[in-house]
């Protein structure tokens, strides 16, 4: 009889001991096809050396380390929700290696998009803002909306979350402003408003407004209101937890499965082109 590990998805997890960390090897265990099959963390991690799995009292077999090619040897997978320059490191081992990525990690500035990008004419990855299918689909409604709204309403962006975050707007609220302005026919850099204070003047009407807000353990809230002359339609997403963000990025992990090389999102997870 074939052994039924040989056809399971080998998935390594950056940051194994943070809050993602924890509810990606989770849910991979709780998968039915995916196997964890390596754990990354930062040296000064006090779970260096512990199973991955400890926390959920069950042993994996799979250790926390720090040496990128030790965790990423038997893995055909990295799933990175991290920060840049970690996951930078990581991407450039998984080209070494040919280990495949999922990418969740934001803060991204244009320079370090295209080193991402440069890593996927040898690997396949899957980069999105967020994992969420929820998220993407609200992406793609986002997508009607500006192009059946694109005159006569002012598009604003309110985006809330933990007290943690450390980059703002988050991606998220980048990724649907890209959105809206492409299907505007405008680019995000140039109509994009972050900061209002003082005398400001008029709205200016071909702009995008984001506002962000930190506080709590707000896991991530989203909305884009379209604001006309007697009438505004709020389109919203509102997570209650991280685990959305796991499954997403183990539908991601499935899609990876056989590609040798590319750059992907979740629209193309999801077949949402």
């Amino acid at each position: 009889m074939a052994d039924s590990r040989q056809s399971m998805h080998k998935v390594a997890v950056a940051g194994a001991s943070g809050r993602m960390g924890h509810i990606l090897i989770e849910e991979i265990r709780s998968s039915g096809d995916c196997q964890l099959a390596g754990a990354l963390d930062i040296a000064a991690s006090p779970a260096i050396g512990n199973d991955a799995a400890a926390f959920l009292g069950h042993a994996s077999g799979v250790p926390v380390t720090a040496d990128l090619r030790i965790g990423l040897a038997s893995a055909k997978v990295l799933i990175d929700f991290t920060r840049p320059e970690g996951t930078l490191a990581h991407l450039k081992v998984c080209r070494e290696l040919g280990v495949n990525a999922v990418i969740g990690t934001t803060g991204f500035n244009d320079d370090q998009k295209a080193r991402v990008a440069d890593y996927a004419q040898d690997i396949a990855i899957v980069m999105a803002p967020n994992m969420s299918v929820g998220v993407n689909v609200t992406m793609k409604l986002l997508e009607m909306a500006a192009k059946a709204l694109a005159t006569g309403y002012d598009i604003e962006i309110i985006e809330a979350h933990h007290r943690h975050k450390v980059d703002a707007p988050s991606g998220t609220a980048l990724k649907m402003g890209e959105v809206i302005a492409q299907a505007l026919g405008r680019n995000l850099k140039d109509c994009a408003v972050y900061a209002r204070e003082g005398v400001t003047g008029e709205r200016n009407p071909s702009t995008i407004g984001f506002s962000a807000i930190r506080g709590g353990d707000i896991v991530g809230d989203h909305t884009v209101l379209f604001a006309g002359d007697g009438e505004r339609i709020e389109i919203t997403h509102k997570a209650a937890s991280r685990t959305t963000y796991a499954q997403g990025s183990l539908r991601a992990v499935r899609f990876l499965a056989g590609k040798k090389s590319g750059m992907f999102d979740m629209f193309d997870v999801l077949q949402l082109r």
